[in-house]
């Protein structure tokens, strides 16, 4: 199917791949064999952790590197300024994640662990930290739009890299002392948040850019579309459930030793990915966009980046901290409810206005992963 057909007729589930069809259930079942191998050997996450890239282990940061490439492969890079001209995609993006985002994390944190303080500062920590990683997954899985997605994460970058700091010593030292509440200390640096964004994203981006252009000169956009992609598609997939393993391998012991405190910081972190995905996409309905750019919207607006999270509260708080733990919950949390919302939003194609032909992302019979 070339780049500006619309998508097939007849049941998603049928136009899938195995992988595809049933990520669900594979990424249940890599949540499990990451939590067995953490309890069958104890000394698997220590040493899973020793070689760390920005406070992020060594294994969790090449999975999320291999899911990435992919998906940034596949982005029309000649189509970035027909998403950089829509500012009815970039001002409330801007606004639901620098504004909307944090303010209602840290609410919900002190709604819901108000007697927690360790905990609570993870979660206002994870609020602030936008998505830059996994929302490229979780876009393309939703046939979202690619370039639209591409512009959003790198302006999230940017906003990260000149905010974080800011953010973080405003709604943990100067809106609680002004609301009357306990305050914290948070001390990073813009250099380990720009270090961060260029290895979690400048190395994909680059990647992704290059294999584009370089392919695309050697062989030409047909052969790149139809043979390249579908090749390298299926990585981005491999790269997130070899992520989740990891990430449950390396907490297993927190999650099974600890479970009412991991309850007790997932319940607000539901509320909280609910809340900003339907707020978000409700949003792009109301101001008149397409359903890529609105999926868009919502899933970067709704997605936060755990790599940051972790790294930070590991930086300042220690490995072992409730701080670190929080920031761990995050991602285990988003991936099964993300996931979920991915079918949500592809049920809801029919209430949008019909895709603008320069936003139209492209699609293979394989499904969204595999273009």
């Amino acid at each position: 199917m070339n780049e500006t057909a619309a998508p097939a007729a007849g049941p998603v589930a049928g136009r899938l791949s195995l992988l595809d069809r049933y990520l669900a259930g594979w990424i249940a079942a890599a949540m499990a064999a990451g939590l067995a191998l953490g309890r069958l050997a104890p000394g698997l996450g220590d040493a899973l952790a020793k070689v760390t890239v920005t406070g992020v282990s060594l294994p969790v940061a090449l999975g999320l590197l291999v899911m990435m490439y992919p998906a940034l492969a596949k982005v029309r890079y000649d189509r970035l300024d027909t998403v950089t001209r829509d500012r009815r995609l970039l001002v409330p993006s801007l606004v639901l994640n620098w504004i909307v985002g944090p303010a209602l994390m840290f609410a919900l944190a002190w709604v819901f662990l108000p007697d927690l303080p360790d905990y609570r500062t993870g979660l206002i920590i994870v609020g602030l930290a936008r998505c830059i990683a996994m929302v490229i997954i979780w876009n393309d899985l939703a046939r979202g739009d690619r370039e639209a997605a591409a512009v959003l994460v790198a302006l999230n970058s940017v906003f990260q890299v000149v905010a974080f700091a800011g953010l973080g010593w405003f709604y943990l030292t100067v809106l609680p002392g002004r609301l009357g509440l306990e305050q914290t200390a948070l001390d990073v640096s813009v250099g380990e948040i720009a270090r961060s964004v260029l290895i979690f994203l400048g190395i994909p981006l680059l990647a992704g850019f290059l294999t584009r252009r370089l392919g695309e000169k050697a062989k030409g956009r047909i052969w790149y579309e139809t043979t390249l992609m579908p090749r390298i598609g299926p990585f981005a997939l491999y790269g997130l459930l070899f992520t989740i393993v990891v990430l449950f391998a390396l907490q297993g012991d927190a999650i099974t030793a600890k479970p009412f405190d991991v309850a007790r910081i997932a319940l607000p972190l539901l509320v909280y990915f609910a809340i900003m995905w339907a707020g978000s996409m409700a949003a792009g309905r109301a101001v008149g966009l397409d359903y890529p750019r609105a999926t868009t919207l919502a899933f970067t607006a709704a997605g936060n980046n755990f790599e940051l999270a972790i790294a930070v509260a590991i930086a300042t708080f220690g490995a072992t901290s409730g701080q670190a733990l929080a920031g761990v919950v995050g991602p285990l949390v988003e991936v099964p409810v993300l996931i979920g919302l991915v079918h949500v939003a592809l049920a809801t194609r029919r209430h949008f206005p019909p895709p603008e032909p320069a936003a139209v992302p492209a699609v293979s019979p394989e499904g969204p992963a595999h273009v």
